[in-house]
């Protein structure tokens, strides 16, 4: 299958591409940069130039392909507005590309907004519509092209997919312990996260497009919910910090713009998910690469 894939040199990426091309498939990768260029072609994958700003990049590259995978976010925590508005253009665009061919299009999103005081499952839907809301609205956008002759698939990804090498939400939340000299968590720690190894991230986005039926959301969960306290723990461990709580009216201060989401519960479930594909997670949990230095490694100066 033809497959285009933006975000493909990302984090998620790169292992979605390994995965598509081991599967068979001719891989298209979106590249705004020489550097990724250079490393999707390597992998045997072929390149597009362009950037989620690129909208006509986008559309022609979704109109060549018999799959689109959109991966790509600008995650622009400075200016979430302009992450937004670019989010949701890209998926209008993709959208529009394929409205009537019922080829499938994988799109990213998140268990953030499913707080119920519970885990998340896959039967709750997104409460994020619109343009101004987080990712602009854009998984209740692209499930609406279903209606439209789009086999849409949404892909929720657990708030950390971790592993040696992630920059994500971990590595800023080490960072800062770093910076303050000790590994804090909000208040008494017992919100949880949910995680997925980035190894099992990607073969799950590959079962999706293999399996998974239009309109599916579908959970890149390993683990149900880590308490913020573990994690701070395990942080403290390997960075040979103090561990403390910090004062939930503190947390934002402490943090920064990591503490928005550090204080929240983001628990979720898989359970349906991996009935469906047959996933079956194999990585490392958290807890063990936090404990294998995969955060805590210092970058040679």
């Amino acid at each position: 299958m033809r497959v285009f894939v933006t975000g493909a040199s990302g984090w998620i990426g790169s292992a979605t591409v390994d995965e598509l091309l081991a599967a068979g498939h001719e891989v298209t990768g979106l590249a705004r940069s020489d550097a990724s260029a250079a490393a999707l072609q390597a992998k045997g994958a072929r390149v597009r130039r362009g950037d989620l700003d690129d909208l006509a990049s986008i559309r022609a590259g979704a109109e060549a392909a018999e799959a689109v995978i959109h991966l790509a976010n600008k995650h622009d925590w400075s200016n979430p507005a302009a992450s937004n508005t670019a989010e949701r253009a890209a998926v209008q665009a993709i959208g529009d590309a394929l409205d009537g061919t019922n080829r499938p299009f994988l799109l990213a999103s998140g268990v953030a907004a499913l707080t119920h005081g519970r885990p998340a499952t896959e039967d709750d839907v997104s409460p994020l519509h619109g343009p101004d809301s987080p990712r602009g609205g854009s998984e209740n956008l692209a499930l609406e092209f279903t209606g439209r002759g789009v086999h849409t698939v949404s892909l929720r990804f657990a708030p950390t997919v971790h592993g040696p090498g992630d920059h994500g939400f971990i590595a800023a939340i080490t960072a800062v312990a770093r910076a303050k000299g000790v590994s804090g968590y909000p208040g008494d720690g017992t919100n949880r996260w949910a995680a997925v190894h980035r190894s099992d991230a990607a073969r799950l986005v590959a079962l999706g497009l293999a399996k998974a039926p239009a309109g599916a959301r579908l959970h890149a969960v390993a683990e149900d919910g880590i308490p913020t306290r573990d994690i701070a723990e395990a942080i403290g461990r390997a960075c040979g910090l103090p561990v403390t709580s910090i004062a939930p009216e503190d947390v934002q201060g402490h943090f920064g713009w990591i503490g928005t989401f550090f204080g929240m519960d983001l628990a979720a479930t898989s359970i349906a998910t991996r009935e469906l594909l047959g996933w079956a997670p194999e990585g490392p949990t958290l807890i063990e690469d936090i404990d294998a230095g995969a955060y805590s490694a210092r970058t040679p100066e």
